[in-house]
């Protein structure tokens, strides 16, 4: 009898070069069903899906995971994987060009150019130029609150300008103070970098503590003439705020990528639609990224880039593997461990990683773990999920 394939349920456009990494002998990879084995998406609202017994992990191919309902899905030890870093060089690019647009005046010219007539016009092209002026980069202050993959993109290029760049990120990883260039200086505060630079640009995630991090209150604090840029998210800039800003001459501009009905045609403002990751080359790379990472847990149990998960991996040693998902308890590895001792089932190696409230742990075994001792260990109290995946699955 055929094995049967492992469901991949597709929710948007996903590059093809990512998908067709899925094994057509082992995976299908569909556009609708019930009970797939993972899910795909890019922009897909999940919020309200139904999730079937049998679902193992959701994939984003791309950075932003506020489509999907982590939470929930965690509570059933199930990993979200995103591709953080695919498209931060579309993204990196994204922001150069809008600093380029606010500080060459570039919307208005282009709109000035459009409703130009044959007639005189070079004489109206001379005199109207005038009030596009504009100003070079290089000796400007760039601000880059957010300090990760993008953000460390966008300082480097920045300086290579010829720019000044002030960076803050309270919780910046070793891997990015590594990537970031000698020459960013280090700031103490959001609110240092609002009063020091000619150009802000944000790079951090939406959660609680960063929602409408641009405000009523801190708008105050922009130099005159600043330009503050948003190819982050939506909701860590308040409209409000903004359009404050620019009518009070605070800032000279406000170039963002997530358009609102408050921003429609309101002046000082250069509204993108949402093109940071639109490129062919960032939508390949997120599609291969995320599709790797699910193909290593569904068939290894490795993880990486799971949002709700720590990373976790370990190298094949013996025959038999046990993945399981579990809150970060005490005794837990004892547990597990009673539980395939006492009946003489021998751990040839085993890792357990921690994240927070959720711990996930890897065990290999020389013998074949029976449904007996599955069903002890999913009864385990704090045990999420549990996944027997020897090497012949």
């Amino acid at each position: 009898m055929a094995k049967k394939k492992r469901e991949i349920l597709v929710l948007n456009n996903v590059a093809q070069v990512g998908l067709k990494r899925f094994p057509a002998d082992a995976y299908s990879v569909v556009k609708e069903s019930k009970d797939p084995w993972a899910i795909l998406v890019r922009s897909a609202d999940l919020h309200k899906h139904e999730f079937g017994p049998s679902l193992r992990a959701v994939g984003r191919a791309g950075a932003g995971v506020n489509n999907i309902p982590v939470a929930a899905l965690t509570r059933r030890g199930i990993p979200v994987f995103n591709a953080p870093g695919a498209n931060a060089n579309a993204v990196k690019e994204l922001v150069l060009a809008g600093m380029l647009i606010a500080a060459r005046n570039l919307a208005g010219a282009l709109e000035f150019t459009k409703k130009l007539k044959e007639e005189n016009l070079e004489k109206t092209v001379e005199d109207g130029k005038k009030q596009f002026a504009g100003f070079e980069l290089p000796g400007h202050t760039l601000g880059v609150i957010g300090l990760g993959k993008i953000g460390s993109l966008v300082a480097d290029a920045a300086i290579r300008l010829g720019m000044n760049v002030l960076g803050y990120d309270p919780h910046i990883t070793v891997e990015s103070a590594w990537s970031l260039p000698s020459q960013v200086k280090r700031a103490g505060s959001v609110e240092e970098v609002f009063k020091a630079s000619h150009f802000v640009s944000l790079h951090v995630p939406l959660m609680e503590k960063t929602k409408d991090l641009v405000n009523a209150k801190n708008i105050e604090l922009f130099r005159s003439g600043a330009v503050l840029l948003n190819f982050s998210r939506e909701g860590v800039v308040a409209d409000d705020a903004v359009l404050k800003g620019v009518a009070g001459g605070r800032l000279r501009w406000y170039v963002t990528d997530f358009p609102s009905p408050a921003l429609l045609g309101a002046a000082g403002v250069i509204a993108l639609p949402h093109l940071g990751a639109s490129t062919g080359e960032a939508e390949d790379n997120s599609a291969v990224m995320v599709v790797d990472e699910l193909r290593e847990y569904l068939e290894h149990g490795n993880l990486q880039n799971a949002v709700n998960f720590p990373d976790a991996a370990m190298a094949r040693e013996a025959p038999y593997r046990l993945a399981i998902a579990n809150a970060n308890v005490p005794d837990m590895l004892g547990r597990i461990s009673h539980a395939l001792g006492k009946r003489k089932i021998n751990i040839h190696n085993m890792l357990n990683k921690s994240k927070g409230d959720m711990a996930y742990t890897l065990v290999d075994t020389d013998t074949p773990v029976t449904a007996e001792v599955l069903a002890e260990l999913e009864g385990l109290t704090g045990v999420l999920a549990v996944r027997y995946l020897p090497v012949s699955e």
